[in-house]
């Protein structure tokens, strides 16, 4: 603060002794006063000398007014005075500047003081956290001081903002705000928020600030609102400009079509305001934003494809065919419509068949192009309607070959009744003001900017000069008008003309060898461009030297060698006798060195302050930028380096034939490898419904057989003797002898089988006596098998009550239909009731005994109703009570489903663990059988107790067996 110190004792007019005094004193009472009410007089004190001692209530009270508002939030009436106070510290005021005389050292003190109060982020963060308070004496000071922190150090506040929680969020509240004064406030705050900050301005976009805005401006009129309305499209433009991503939401939220009601103004005369041709002039420039030849490339055609599809680009043209537009506006409109077209081939057809309303119509172009040639329209407009022709030529073939057509002697109106294109660039190419023949030299050379086939159209364009002279053409006649410059009288600048047609002949003779060789046939062009270039000029004829420089090296450098007398080597020769290669390639550089020079190369648009800084034109210095580099190689090679770089081309043209070629047989090969793979596909897909159709036939033959199959036994089973006669048949000659002792060891297999099964049976046993020293498995498998048996029996008598349920609620949802029906008709019958329609000629007494009679039906019909309803209420109640009973038990379902479930898995586990046992026992059992058999052949003795106890212990298992299987499940 020791700054503020010097400042404040450096001033020559500094407050009183008493003054200082009082201020110290309000400050101490703000820092010490316990009582709400002290504080708040002091701040208001302190507000009301803040604008006339600035500089010492900003160094002695600043640090008390941020505890204030740190500490007596629930006061909006001390928040407000602090708000207020700080606000005249930081503010610059205009009128107290003037008073003062100290415009400067206000500022800086603006400054300064912004600096102390940002030196702390928290304070912004305080400042922001104050703004959602609803309170007008809060929220539109601490708007207003939050705008003149950003206007004072903008960046630095701008990051602080970005940085802090929901910062940007709460300022895009203040566009809601109902009040109108902060609304508009909000506006500027956000423009000064926005300016010069990509995320910032990211964040504003997303927080639906286009909608907000977009429907601010069609609240107060649009073009016809005040000044809101223009603030309003600054903060867009300060979102859109140079902001690609905000530039494609945008677009991509359809908001390019809600800006076509602003230039819905139609051809009035009247009611142009000010405020107005403000609103409008920015509203086109924020059209411009959008299709700024600056932007991406796609971004732009994709909103000029969009301004053409709502209809933005044909309102613009009305306003540029209208009468009564000022024009500014015009102006304004012609640049807008230019970029709008501009290397768009829809939007630039459109524009082709735009006529102006005049009778007879009279297209747009060719209305335009009489105000450019026609010296007596304002500068700014010429220069606009040149843009837009420019722009109409852009990356436009199609356009190029219509403006040359109308100079072809074919396509010349022979009545003279109407004017065309060509012959209004002709006119003002050969008139005597020099601006004229600039802009139309340089439209002619647009119309022939990278499009050789109408470099050689323009060749057969022939004019007459003079009547009884034979027509000249109109590359001889810019060369003569060229020599001659000096000795015509012209208006304006005295090199405009000379540099517009040099401009002209570069561009048209470049990458065109035919256009060389006639600009070297006519021999006096030659020499005047030699003598040019070898003259020593003052530094106003230099620029003119350079570009004649250039047109002799353009001459040189696309010289086919057709004319003997001029092929390249010839005129090298020339160069170097005459002017000197060194000199000549300085002569050539003063077109790059030319100030004005990097000025038209910067923009495509030709905006100059005045007619004399009209020189250079964009597209021309691209075109010098290429050529430049090439020309000075040009000049310094041999002949035999030049004959060299003609057999590389040669060898390179006959090797891009042979590429093409290859390219060509590449071409073929791919598209027969495309037959071939469709022809593949259809194969595989004719392969697939054959298989297809063999699975069906092979299904079928199988179950033909089961058919067969199955009739064949059918048939067996009917005729038995049939079927055993047929068997005897069958067995080849087998006696029945031998079919009586097959049939002996079929029983005596049987009879193995049922001692087999017998053993099993011990062999269960076994197994369950085993079960039982473990857990008693079988108890558990009983209860399970019971559990299950009652599940499936509880399970079947809740589907039971379920089904009646369900047929009793289908019952009483019919009766509830019908009761409504029912009642729908007695509600019609109570309406048609209720308005008896008088008779002519009742009586009094009759027409009162009908109403009596009515109202008693109409009562009894009501008590009916309400009955209904009752009944119908109690209904519904029955039927939600049968809903809940019936989800109950569907979940008691459930619930049992489960519980079987896990039963099911658990009889499962126990069965395969007696699988197991029986696998053991089994092989157990051998294990014995083999010991015993090995005892008997060693001659060892078998006790037959031991058998006989064993025999006795199988019946046991046996008994025991028999036992648990009548105690198995119920």
């Amino acid at each position: 603060m020791n700054f503020l110190r010097g400042v404040m004792g450096g001033q020559s007019a500094g407050p009183q002794h008493t003054e200082a005094e009082t201020i110290q004193k309000l400050c101490d009472r703000v820092a010490s006063s316990t009582l709400l009410d002290d504080r708040r007089n002091a701040v208001r004190a302190l507000k009301s000398l803040s604008k006339k001692y600035r500089l010492e209530v900003g160094i002695q009270a600043m640090e008390h007014l941020i505890h204030v508002l740190q500490t007596d939030r629930s006061d909006s009436e001390i928040i407000g005075y602090a708000l207020d106070t700080l606000y005249n510290i930081i503010s610059n005021d205009e009128e107290e500047e003037v008073e003062e005389n100290s415009t400067r050292q206000s500022e800086d003190l603006g400054s300064q003081f912004t600096e102390i109060f940002i030196k702390q982020p928290e304070n912004v963060t305080l400042l922001l956290s104050l703004l959602e308070e609803f309170d007008f004496h809060v929220r539109w000071p601490g708007v207003k001081l939050l705008t003149s922190l950003l206007k004072q150090l903008g960046p630095q506040v701008q990051q602080i903002i970005l940085v802090s929680p929901m910062g940007v969020s709460r300022l895009m509240d203040l566009l809601a705000d109902s009040r109108e004064v902060i609304r508009n406030d909000g506006v500027l705050l956000l423009q000064a928020l926005t300016r010069s900050n990509g995320a910032i301005q990211k964040i504003v976009a997303f927080e639906n600030a286009f909608e907000r805005l977009l429907d601010i401006i069609t609240e107060e009129g649009n073009s016809d609102g005040g000044i809101v309305v223009e603030d309003c499209l600054i903060l867009l433009q300060n979102l859109l400009k140079n902001n690609n991503s905000n530039q494609n939401f945008f677009k991509e939220g359809s908001y390019i079509q809600r800006m076509k009601p602003w230039f819905d103004v139609g051809d009035e005369n009247s009611g142009w305001s000010a405020q107005k041709v403000t609103n409008l002039h920015v509203m086109l420039q924020l059209v411009r934003v959008l299709v700024s030849p600056t932007n991406p490339p796609g971004a732009t055609s994709s909103c000029q494809k969009a301004m053409f599809q709502c209809g933005l680009l044909q309102q613009l043209c009305t306003i540029l065919m209208a009468t009564g537009v000022p024009a500014d506006i015009l102006t304004e409109t012609i640049n807008t419509v230019s970029e709008v077209i501009r290397g768009h081939q829809v939007n630039q057809d459109y524009f082709a068949s735009v006529n102006a309303p005049s009778n007879p119509p009279r297209p747009a172009i060719v209305v335009l192009l009489m105000s450019m040639v026609n010296e007596r329209q304002p500068f700014v407009l010429r220069c606009a309607v040149l843009y837009c022709f420019q722009c109409f030529l852009y990356k436009n073939q199609k356009g190029q070959g219509e403006i040359v057509s109308t100079l072809l002697p074919s396509t010349i109106d022979a009545t003279g009744n109407s004017v065309s294109a060509g012959q209004l660039l002709c006119g003002g190419l050969f008139s005597t003001d020099s601006l004229s023949n600039w802009c139309a030299a340089v439209a002619l050379a647009h119309a022939l900017q990278e499009n050789a086939t109408q470099k050689e159209q323009l060749l057969r364009v022939q004019l007459a000069t003079s009547i009884g002279n034979p027509p000249v053409s109109l590359l001889q006649q810019c060369t003569n008008i060229l020599s001659q410059g000096d000795k015509i009288d012209r208006r304006g600048s005295k090199i405009q003309t000379r540099v517009g047609l040099l401009m002209l002949l570069c561009t048209w003779l470049s990458n065109c060898p035919i256009a060389v060789t006639h600009f070297l046939h006519n021999s006096a062009n030659v020499p005047f461009l030699t003598g040019q270039i070898a003259e020593n000029l003052g530094e106003e004829e230099q620029l003119v030297q350079g570009l004649c420089a250039l047109l002799l090296g353009i001459s040189i450098y696309f010289n086919d060698n057709s004319l003997e007398s001029y092929m390249k080597e010839k005129l090298k020769q020339l160069i170097e006798k005459r002017i000197g290669k060194e000199n000549f390639i300085e002569k050539l550089g003063f077109i790059s060195k030319h100030e004005l020079y990097s000025r038209a190369s910067q923009k495509p648009q030709p905006n100059f302050p005045s007619p004399e800084y009209m020189i250079f034109d964009h597209e021309f210095t691209k075109l010098v930028k290429e050529l430049e580099g090439v020309i000075t190689k040009a000049i310094y090679k041999s002949s035999e380096e030049d004959k060299k770089e003609e057999e590389v081309k040669k060898t390179l043209e006959q090797h891009d034939s042979i590429v093409t070629h290859y390219k060509n047989m590449i071409r073929e090969q791919d598209l027969q490898l495309e037959e071939l793979k469709q022809q593949i596909s259809t194969l595989k897909c004719q392969n697939e419904q054959l298989q297809t159709a063999v699975t069906q036939q092979v299904s079928q033959i199988q179950q033909h057989k089961d058919q067969y199959n199955l009739l064949k036994v059918q048939l067996g089973k009917d005729n038995p003797h049939q079927g055993s006669y047929s068997d005897t048949t069958q067995m080849n000659g087998i006696q029945p002898e031998e079919v009586g002792r097959l049939r002996e060891e079929i029983k005596e297999l049987k009879s193995n089988q049922e001692l087999l099964q017998s053993q099993l049976a011990e062999k269960d046993s076994l197994i369950e006596n085993l079960k039982s020293s473990q857990a008693s498995p079988g108890t558990n498998e009983q209860s399970s098998a019971t559990a299950s048996a009652q599940d499936s029996e509880q399970i079947t008598e809740l589907k039971q009550e379920l089904a009646t349920l369900k047929s009793q609620l289908n019952s009483q949802s019919v009766e509830i239909t019908k009761l409504q029906t029912e009642k729908q008709e007695l509600l019609q019958k109570t309406a048609t009731f209720a308005k008896p329609a008088p008779v002519p000629g009742e009586s009094e007494a009759v027409a009162a005994a009908k109403t009596t009679d009515v109202e008693g039906r109409l009562s009894a019909l009501l008590q009916e109703t309400k009955e209904l309803k009752n009944e119908i209420k109690a209904l519904s109640e029955e039927r939600a009570a049968i809903k809940e009973q019936l989800d109950a038990s569907n979940s008691t379902i459930a619930i049992l489903q489960n519980e079987k479930n896990k039963l099911e898995v658990d009889v499962t586990d126990s069965k395969k663990e007696q699988d197991d046992l029986l696998v053991l026992l089994a092989d157990q059992d051998q294990k014995i059988f083999s010991l015993k058999n090995k005892l008997k052949e060693l001659g060892h003795p078998v006790e037959e107790e031991d058998e006989l106890e064993s025999g006795d212990q199988d019946d046991e298992e046996d008994e025991d067996e028999d036992n648990g299987k009548d105690q198995g499940p119920i």
